[in-house]
């Protein structure tokens, strides 16, 4: 026998609808089942409300518009978008390096930061390892740059052109900053120094929390040797630490803009080192045409977060 709804009620042997508790009741009731929680929760919404939610929604809407930052915002609808991908040659060439340049370094430091932290954990002297390999990466890109500029000097007396011109390789220095074909590769060898970072604290971290009864028990069951640890036991119990890690490889290859402006310029010969966040920055704040720069942000937003929830597809767990 089905039971009586809970908004129903027994009175002198009749069924009869709930009397509907006061708002305030209500309200008193909720906070004092969730007041805490939520008070506690508050801080983080505020801020991420203020410092994330409300700048996306403001860069969306203003993607619409004429802005100068001097004049009233001008409604014009999606002609940014329009002049962005029909119009703007300049703007295909930055996606192009910038798809060129993620994925490359992208999947390749992400795998490099994996392994680094898998071979490095199985050291005895794995938090001097750990040090050097984090180093890089809390370095400022101009700072590393800086240094990279040395070896990539286009003259005879930068390192490179120095060895090649001895061994005989070559009889001109090669322009390394200067050359359109190879300004694009510079840039990737000095961001794969650096993709380094926290994704690879975080697999360092990860792999150091895996129980050793696991691997003991995986032993008994039958694995024999690191190769099968690593792909039966290890991978498997680090997917939360594989998908900050991808998700954390995607943003910061999308957002690459210090190293390649400090290795080429800006704008560099022929566009050849020039990236979306390049371009964006050149809208914004030379050319303070901030509708246009919210437009390209806006496209920059869809396509890191399209590859995030692909990501997220992929590496979260089922039972999530």
């Amino acid at each position: 026998m089905k039971r009586a709804s809970s908004s129903l009620t027994l009175q002198n042997g009749n069924i009869v609808p709930k009397a509907k508790k006061p708002l305030s009741y209500r309200i008193k009731l909720f906070f004092s089942k969730y007041g805490i929680g939520y008070l506690l929760l508050a801080p983080f919404i505020i801020f991420f409300s203020i410092f994330v939610v409300i700048p996306v929604v403001v860069a969306f809407s203003t993607s619409f518009t004429s802005y100068n930052m001097l004049q009233p915002a001008k409604y014009i609808g999606i002609t940014n978008y329009k002049l962005l991908f029909l119009d703007d040659k300049v703007f295909l060439t930055a996606l192009k390096n910038t798809l060129v340049f993620s994925l490359i370094v992208g999947p390749t430091g992400y795998l490099l930061s994996f392994v680094a932290a898998w071979v490095i954990n199985q050291l005895k002297l794995r938090t001097a390892f750990a040090l050097a390999f984090y180093a890089p990466s809390i370095t400022s890109g101009v700072a590393m740059s800086t240094v990279f500029l040395v070896l990539f000097s286009s003259d005879s007396k930068g390192y490179i052109n120095n060895f090649l011109l001895q061994l005989g390789l070559i009889d001109t220095p090669i322009l390394w900053n200067q050359d359109p074909k190879y300004i694009m590769s510079v840039i990737i060898f000095i961001s794969l120094w650096m993709s380094m970072g926290t994704g690879f604290l975080v697999f360092l971290a990860g792999l150091q929390n895996i129980p050793r009864e696991y691997y003991e028990a995986g032993a008994i069951d039958g694995v024999r040797n690191k190769t099968q640890e690593l792909f039966l036991l290890t991978l498997p119990m680090m997917k939360p630490q594989l998908l900050f890690g991808a998700i954390n490889s995607i943003v910061s290859s999308f957002g690459v803009f210090d190293i390649a402006v400090s290795v080429a310029g800006m704008p560099s010969p022929e566009y050849a080192g020039h990236t979306i966040v390049a371009h964006l920055y050149d809208y914004a704040f030379i050319r303070f045409q901030m509708g246009y720069a919210s437009a390209i942000a806006v496209v920059l937003f869809l396509i890191t977060f399209i590859l995030g929830k692909v990501v997220m597809k992929l590496l979260s767990s089922r039972d999530e």
